[in-house]
């Protein structure tokens, strides 16, 4: 068979490459050539026209939205979550076989008229987005892909301006008047860090709507982030999915075929920027504001035990998953509290982020017996991932002995985010590990919830392997998936 694969996480960093890298191995060992699409941080690796044709399949391991999807409209379809493909690539492609085998005529459909081709094609293999939580779930983390970047460039630029420069030169100096270093790394930074509402909501109507949605989305999340409003990054969420259903509502209203060309340019933005905008102004705007101003002041007043409760429930929830769901309910939240200035949570989720690698990385290098070669090699490249705030550097260690190595990740993580929740650590920045520890309020502090954490989970995955060692001929399980570097 020849198949062809598309790989989106909502980070774009590590999940979308090590799916990409999953399936390939398990297509070649089943004996199938396969092409991978990744749409990750660093761009589109975008499959040719010529193999999209000549697939017999198409697999989607998406927790985001697939881009240009239409390209693949007539294909025998198999979509999963992207930790799926990471996990049980075998079962992925073997899914792949049976649609496949099912419309064994689909593979010539895409020389057809799009709508035949549609109609040729079989339903997709239990998708990821089958029920309406799937589908809000995959809209929000396409959202939160596209904003991300512009979180990372716009805090590390404006703590780098307080880093350089005291408060009053940096919120006081007019750079367009008066130049200065620290001034002109604020202004650059808080215009990108402006960006996020918007950014957010356009790209959550996007991945709704197509195209269509962005205007509504972008001018929705300017209206909720604006000052006069106040609604934020909750009001900037909603403004995203209420421009989406209302270009979804538009596309049911029948015209006639000699108007349809102006619908995309001149009906849809009109109509639905103004529906979108007067409703985040006159009803829904100021509820939101309430609500974000009540959670920001919350925050804000959490100390002592509660500030730690709130460190250890993100720090679990951080490593429980890897990267999975509940991992990015806790980063979007560390992330989403930056635009309101409070960055402790952030500062936790970080932590506990970064320690269920290093923890396995020490684990392996103190026991290495525990470990098979793979998972000894795998140790190796945690230390860099793991000190990258790269969560999934664990999964390989989880996949092969899940039930003794993800109690033992939640663990180190829930001392982790504790740890820097009691100490009142902050952290404009949602991603970089060590490279951004500079910019971190208290670094002794932070780099002793780090190294608390990461020995916890090294202490406790040796004793959960220790206590029911398996024999030295059967300690690596024979579905395990290779180390991912």
């Amino acid at each position: 068979m020849k198949i062809v694969a598309v790989t989106s996480c909502p980070t774009g960093v590590a999940h979308t490459y090590m799916a990409a890298e999953a399936l390939e191995r398990a297509a070649k060992a089943a004996g199938h050539e396969i092409s991978v699409e990744t749409q990750g941080s660093a761009g589109v690796d975008m499959l040719s026209a010529d193999e999209i044709a000549a697939a017999d399949a198409v697999v989607f391991a998406a927790d985001a939205g697939v881009r240009e999807r239409e390209r693949f409209a007539g294909k025998p379809t198999v979509e999963v979550p992207v930790g799926r493909a990471i996990n049980r690539p075998a079962e992925v492609i073997a899914e792949a076989e049976a649609v496949a085998a099912e419309a064994p005529v689909a593979a010539g459909a895409a020389d057809a008229s799009p709508a035949a081709a549609t109609a040729a094609a079989p339903a997709a293999r239990a998708p990821a987005t089958s029920t309406k939580g799937g589908a809000v779930r995959q809209w929000l983390m396409t959202g939160v892909s596209y904003m991300i970047p512009f979180v990372t460039a716009g805090g590390i630029l404006i703590a780098l301006a307080f880093l350089f420069g005291d408060t009053l030169t940096v919120t006081e100096a007019n750079v367009y008047e008066e130049l200065s270093f620290p001034a002109l790394l604020m202004e650059i930074g808080s215009t990108a860090f402006s960006m996020i509402g918007p950014i957010l909501a356009g790209f959550i109507a996007y991945a709704m709507a197509d195209r269509p949605g962005i205007v509504p989305g972008i001018v929705g999340g300017l209206i909720a982030t604006s000052a006069e409003v106040g609604a934020g990054f909750l009001g900037a969420l909603v403004a995203g999915l209420l421009a989406g259903a209302t270009i979804l509502l538009l596309r049911r209203i029948p015209f006639p075929a000699s108007l349809r060309s102006l619908l995309p340019v001149l009906f849809y933005p009109l109509v639905s920027t103004f529906v979108v905008g007067a409703l985040m102004i006159v009803v829904i705007g100021e509820p939101i504001a309430a609500a974000t101003r009540g959670l920001t002041s919350w925050l804000e007043g959490l100390s002592g035990a509660n500030a730690v409760l709130l460190g250890i429930l993100l720090g679990a929830m951080m490593a429980f998953d890897m990267g999975g769901p509940v991992n990015k309910v806790a980063y979007t939240f560390g992330v989403g509290l930056i635009a309101s200035d409070v960055t402790a949570p952030m500062a936790a989720v970080m932590a506990a982020g970064m320690t269920p690698p290093l923890g396995l990385a020490l684990a392996s290098a103190l026991r290495g017996r525990l470990f098979d070669e793979s998972e000894r090699e795998a140790g190796k490249a945690a230390w860099v991932m793991g000190a990258s705030f790269i969560t999934e550097g664990a999964i390989p260690f989880a996949a092969a002995d899940p039930l003794r190595v993800i109690p033992a990740l939640i663990a180190g993580s829930a001392v982790a985010g504790g740890v820097s929740m009691a100490f009142d650590v902050t952290l404009p920045a949602p991603h970089g590990g060590v490279f951004v520890i500079g910019l971190v309020s208290n670094v002794l502090a932070y780099l002793l919830a780090i190294v608390a954490g990461t020995v916890v989970t090294a202490v406790v995955v040796v004793i959960l392997k220790s206590l029911h060692r398996p024999t030295d001929a059967a300690q690596a399980p024979p579905t395990q998936e290779p180390a991912h570097a």
